[in-house]
């Protein structure tokens, strides 16, 4: 295996430490949560960034070289296998309430990292197959909406009022959950509702991807009942809870106050480099396998997370992904760090 390629098996480090987390006992259970809020945090503020981009003739290469969408697709596997540890381990009566929580938090963890960050890799894709992937990864995380409305409505919306993954302003990350759970799921209703209207077809068919999720969702839930336990499903449904709410973290973190200009025709100038922001912190970027050179994917949609640019233009995180998601639980001091940096980009602009 080409070692370019290799270093996307770090994220692999907390597949291991979940499922050592699932079947072992005590401090070992939130190791994956130390490794990844720790542990990477910690090291980041010690390591430089890296701007450096793939030549033209490396990205065509890359590109082409298959291996980098294997990885993927054995992660979709583990994603599963994960999960059926996990909802089998819990079952022990022998678990303490902070060796449960720790479980609990470490299967979310996967559900934000393996679960709906694959997905979003994955979802991108014209392939109907990879597309599939993408849907039962998400799951996981009971969070199938994503799919349409990220690839339907947040690429077209971004950085505009209209996106409600787009965090405002001075907006705690607290209020944002509220505001872009609710309303990301209602306008995945409102894009699926519209696909059936101009095909002619009613609301309620069967081909309405969203009720197709929903149905789908819905078995799932149902067959962890019935084959573990009500407590069971509660731990799951808390999981992938978590697995979500670090997605709206990413999300927050991301487009944090940053907005497209309107034109004189009502509509905004075209999505760019520097309305997402970026991070070339290396460790973040390979533990969610390049999604924090956001602005790239924003500016170019259909592009590979394995050839993903560094942007001059693009606004820049204090620190890598797994810092900033902390910080923004401090809205204080995520205000305090953020605010100057979107002045400085506004006295630039």
């Amino acid at each position: 295996m080409q070692t370019r390629a290799f270093k996307y098996l770090s994220p692999l480090i907390i597949y291991v430490l979940a499922w050592l987390a699932f079947t072992g006992k005590g401090w070992i259970t939130w190791s994956p949560m130390l490794y990844a809020w720790v542990l990477m945090p910690v090291l980041e503020l010690f390591i430089n960034p890296d701007k450096t981009n793939l030549s033209a003739a490396e990205e065509e290469m890359v590109k082409k070289d298959r291996i980098y969408d294997y990885l993927l697709y054995i992660i979709v596997v583990l994603q599963f296998g994960a999960l059926y540890v996990f909802l089998t381990s819990m079952q022990t009566t022998e678990l303490l309430w902070w060796e449960i929580t720790g479980r609990i938090f470490s299967m979310g963890l996967l559900c934000g990292t393996f679960g709906i960050n694959v997905a979003h890799e994955l979802g991108h894709r014209v392939n109907k197959y990879e597309q599939v992937f993408a849907k039962a990864l998400l799951l996981t995380s009971l969070y199938m909406h994503f799919f349409i409305e990220h690839n339907k409505g947040h690429h077209k919306n971004v950085a505009t009022p209209e996106d409600p993954s787009s965090a405002r302003y001075n907006e705690p990350v607290f209020t944002f959950y509220f505001r872009t759970v609710i309303f990301s799921y209602l306008s995945a209703w409102k894009i699926a509702n519209n696909e059936m209207k101009k095909k002619g077809l009613p609301v309620l068919h069967w081909k309405n991807e969203m009720l197709q999720a929903q149905i789908i969702q819905l078995l799932f839930v149902a067959g962890i009942f019935f084959v573990f336990s009500w407590q069971i499903t509660l731990y799951f449904l808390a999981a992938a809870t978590i697995g979500f709410l670090l997605l709206e973290t990413v999300n927050y973190i991301e487009h944090y106050g940053l907005q497209r200009k309107q034109r004189a025709d009502g509509n905004y100038e075209r999505a760019m480099p520097q309305h997402s922001w970026n991070s070339n912190h290396i460790l973040g970027r390979l533990m969610l396998f390049e999604l924090s050179r956001h602005s790239d994917h924003h500016y170019l949609a259909s592009k590979k997370y394995q050839v993903l640019q560094h942007h001059e233009d693009a606004p820049q995180l204090p620190t890598g992904y797994p810092g900033s998601m902390i910080l923004s639980l401090f809205p204080p001091l995520w205000f305090y760090v953020m605010n100057k940096k979107i002045k400085q980009l506004q006295k630039q602009s």
